[in-house]
């Protein structure tokens, strides 16, 4: 009995361990690698927020020989090589989006385009992963699936361009 208390002892303090170094690491490391967050162990790992539905099966119409998406205004886009989504999107994937209209558009777990900073021309393709309100009005926060932290920023509404409806491979 005791050999087994000694091991759960030991078991623990690596898992302590573990957590503490990951704690120290994280704070000096902003690289993107694919890394599971301690912290989102639990349901939370299990349950990421997704895209909202942004297209309605009635828009969805299926031939024998294509099938057509009734979306107005729609582009398609392609995308670098960054990995910052990987495995979601990456370089050899085609992205549908659209020019959201209003900022009620834009929840949480959907993909959108942004500029950094007012004065650049620069497309960052990143998940919401918070949204919010201050004295400045709306922003969002946004993470690359890849990250292992936010991007450090709160994104306006004025910075994002656009609004990531379908992702082909």
């Amino acid at each position: 009995m005791r050999r087994i208390f000694n091991w759960i002892i030991i078991i623990f303090a690596l898992f302590l361990f573990s957590v503490l170094l990951y704690s120290l690491l994280s704070t000096y490391v902003n690289a993107e690698i694919p890394f599971i967050k301690l912290t989102e162990f639990g349901s939370s790992f299990f349950d990421k927020p997704s895209p909202a539905n942004h297209i309605k099966e009635y828009q969805i119409l299926i031939y024998d020989d294509r099938i057509v998406i009734l979306i107005p205004n729609a582009i398609i886009s392609s995308y670098a090589n960054t990995k910052s989504m990987d495995p979601v999107i990456d370089y050899t994937a085609n992205g549908i989006e659209i020019v959201p209209q209003s900022p009620e558009q834009i929840h949480v777990g959907d993909i959108i385009a942004f500029t950094p900073n007012s004065n650049s021309n620069e497309l960052i393709v990143h998940r919401v992963i918070e949204i919010g309100v201050d004295e400045q009005g709306w922003y969002c926060i946004t993470k690359g699936d890849n990250a292992i932290q936010d991007d450090g920023i709160k994104v306006r509404w004025e910075q994002v361009k656009l609004l990531t409806i379908a992702i082909l491979y």
